[in-house]
């Protein structure tokens, strides 16, 4: 039996089930998206201002460097969720909500 240190075919370099420290190019350039997305929401005057300053709330939590992004990700949609069943929000507003929100759960 021939145990060679090269790795098997289909299991990555690090190891089975081993999560990369790195994150992908598609997965950083999807969250700077998002994180566009949600300000130029915060930025739209058409939406009332305490929505606005939720959609803001969701972005610090998106920004939060000590925290885990699983972690940022979820509380960030919990925001968004919350401020998309808001009456008050005009509908193209909750469509870009659903639309980042969406984005947000399709990271990887």
């Amino acid at each position: 039996m021939n145990l060679s240190s090269t790795p098997a075919q289909g299991v990555p370099a690090g190891g089975i089930g081993k999560p990369s420290d790195t994150p992908s190019a598609t997965a950083v350039g999807s969250m700077k998206g998002v994180l566009d997305l949600l300000h130029e929401l915060t930025q739209d005057t058409s939406l009332p201002r305490n929505l606005r300053r939720g959609i803001q709330g969701a972005l610090e939590a998106l920004n939060k460097e000590t925290v885990a992004v699983d972690v940022r990700v979820a509380s960030a949609v919990g925001i968004l969720d919350d401020l998309a069943n808001d009456s008050n929000l005009p509908v193209h507003g909750r469509t870009s909500l659903w639309s980042v929100i969406s984005r947000l759960e399709s990271l990887p």
